[in-house]
Order: C-alpha cells, then sequence, then structure tokens
C-alpha cells in the first residue's frame, strides 16, 4: 500500500502492517515517521528492537535469522533495517522478497532507505513490500507545500503566524526541514504559543551579520576559550535572550550524543553526519568534538543545562550567564 506522508499517523491509528518501507532524502520527515512507527509498535507490545544496517558488506541473510530468533525480553519484536543507498542489490532483493512471502509472527519490520530511484519503483522487492505493508516516500517540500509544513509545525507548538511572516521563514532555511524544526523551536522558547507577528519572525531568524548561536556553536566545537567569551559576550550585550543560547548548547549537546551512539552501535559515520545534517564544513569540528568528547561528559552538561534553565526561570540562584560560559566552555575541556 502506498500512502503519502501525511496519511501515516491516520493509518497507525487503525491498526499495524507488518512492513513499513519509508524512502527519501529529506532526514526530518524520515526520522520523524520511523519514530512514528516505533512509537505505535511500542504501544501495542512491541518491545524489542534489532537493529540492522545494510551497509556494504552486510550479510542479508542475517534479516532471516534476527526474524526466526526468539527474544528472551519480549515476544514481540521490531527488526530496525536502515538501508541507506535503497538499493539492497540482488541478495537483498531476494532476503526482502522471501521475508515478505513468509512474515514471521508478532514481527515488525521497518525498513528507512535513501531515496529510491526511478528504476526501483517497479522491482520484485519493491512490489513484495507494497502488498505485504506500507511504503511512504518522502520528498523535499517546496513552495505552497513547504509554507503548509510550517504552518502545521507552528501550530504544533501553539504558534501563529501570518503568510509573510510564514514566507520569511521559508526563505532562511532554503528548503532546510531540520533547520526549520529549530528556528521554530527558538520562536517556541523565546515567544511561547502565541500569535507571531511578522517582525518577531524577522527578529528572530534574520542572519546576524556580527554574532549569532551558530557561530558560537562553532566555536565551542572547535574548543576556541577566546572566541567562545568574545561571541558569548556580544551576544549578551546585543540582547539575545539567555534561553536562544541555552537552547543551541542543549541541541548541540543532545546531537552529539545521538551521533556518538550511533556510532557506538556501528553505523557507518558519513552515514549517521548525514541522517543529522552535518554539513561538510562541520564534519571535522564534530568529529573532533565526538574525539574529546565521553559520553559521561556530554550528559554532565545536559545537567549544567538544567542548571541554567532553572537560572533562568528565577528557580535557582545565580547569574545564567556564567553558567552558560561555564557550559561553553566545558566543551573545549
Amino acid at each position: 500500500m502506498r500512502l503519502k506522508p501525511e496519511q501515516l499517523n491516520a493509518a497507525l491509528q487503525k491498526g499495524l502492517m507488518p512492513v513499513y518501507l519509508i524512502a527519501g532524502d529529506e532526514p526530518l520527515q524520515l526520522g520523524e515517521m520511523a519514530d512514528a512507527v516505533r512509537k505505535a509498535a511500542r504501544k501495542a507490545g512491541f518491545e524489542n528492537r534489532e537493529i540492522l544496517s545494510a551497509e556494504t558488506g552486510f550479510e542479508w541473510n542475517q534479516l532471516a535469522f534476527t526474524a526466526d530468533s526468539l527474544s528472551i525480553f519480549a515476544d514481540k519484536k521490531i527488526i530496525d533495517l536502515r538501508m541507506p543507498s535503497a538499493a539492497p542489490g540482488t541478495e537483498g532483493a531476494k532476503a526482502l522478497i522471501a521475508y515478505c512471502q513468509r512474515l514471521p509472527k508478532d514481527t515488525l519490520l521497518l525498513i528507512t532507505a535513501g531515496k529510491l530511484a526511478g528504476n526501483a519503483l517497479k522491482a520484485k522487492w519493491l512490489e513484495a513490500l507494497d502488498k505485504a505493508g506500507i511504503i511512504i516516500q518522502v520528498w523535499p517540500l517546496e513552495g505552497q507545500d513547504l509554507i503548509r509544513w510550517l504552518q502545521q509545525r507552528m501550530q504544533q507548538r501553539g504558534l501563529h503566524a501570518e503568510t509573510d511572516g510564514l514566507r520569511i521563514l521559508a526563505s532562511r532555511i532554503e528548503g532546510n526541514l531540520l533547520a526549520a524544526a529549530q528556528e521554530i523551536e527558538k520562536l517556541y522558547v523565546l515567544y511561547g504559543p502565541v500569535n507571531l507577528s511578522t517582525q518577531q519572525i524577522l527578529d528572530v531568524v534574520a542572519d546576524n551579520s556580527r554574532y549569532d548561536v551558530y557561530k558560537l556553536m562553532d566555536s565551542v566545537l572547535a574548543a576556541g576559550a577566546n572566541r567562545i567569551f568574545k561571541i558569548l559576550s556580544g551576544l549578551r550585550a546585543e540582547g539575545i535572550a539567555a534561553p536562544v543560547v541555552l537552547w543551541a548548547v542543549t541541541r548541540e549537546a543532545r546531537v552529539l550524543i545521538r551521533i556518538k551512539q550511533a556510532l557506538s552501535d556501528g553505523h557507518n559515520r558519513e552515514s549517521v553526519f548525514k541522517n543529522h545534517q552535518i554539513r561538510d564544513k562541520r564534519k571535522q569540528l564534530v568529529s573532533n568534538a565526538l574525539n574529546r568528547l565521553s559520553m559521561n561528559d556530554l550528559n554532565n552538561l545536559l545537567v549544567l543545562s538544567a542548571k541554567a534553565d532553572r537560572q533562568i526561570k528565577g528557580q535557582q540562584q545565580g547569574d545564567a550567564w556564567e553558567t552558560l560560559l561555564a557550559i561553553c566552555l566545558k566543551f573545549g575541556s
């Protein structure tokens, strides 16, 4: 069964299918729809999850082996098959067809894949998945589709904006939905659930030629103490709200945690970076930070971020900006 991305939630509410294929090259939509399937599956009792990554050299017989193996932890399980290239090859095609011909009981197969090539749309393995479950193709959003997505995303946070404001936001993020989600989160942190004016959106998303939180985070990853102090002081002097800076440093720590966990699970570094929107110019910065910081270091940064949050809200004594400086410097320690 072929569905559009916006039809997935309604389909999940009706019940689970044994197979899901979510394919495309838009990481945010791909990840969030996969999360929706996992959440629905866990709610239905699928408590065990096994991850298979079909990178180069992957042995496709692992799919059948995983499907047939019994878990000592739960009766129902999810097989989370990640196929970055969206091309299983001859052996992979045979394995997927065989799986669909003999669907294992109490098992849900979730496949996330890159963009499907045109010649794959009529492939027998894809037809087998189509008959057994649900296929969703994710496309980059443009024009009115992007405007509608931004509007819906804001509504999830209780935010409403005029059309001109949405167009400004759309032009700022240039189709990058992950960047759009970050900007909307920033608007929510600053203003809460309100009707946003165009000027409010301009004030937050406009490029800052002197200092901005993105430059701060590059300095944090580079462990440049002098530049961290200079930019953070500039942000404070320019009246940038402390919650925006806290949002940026907290997000960076969480992204590093997710990347470090994925790498420790054996996933390909390039694929992990692509899934987390790590651009070429930031790859070395992120790699250096990953090498420098342990998982315990990153979790401690989140603990310190919680302290800054309480200080910002007046729930704990102390200067939130001093705590933010301490967080930034600890990134480079």
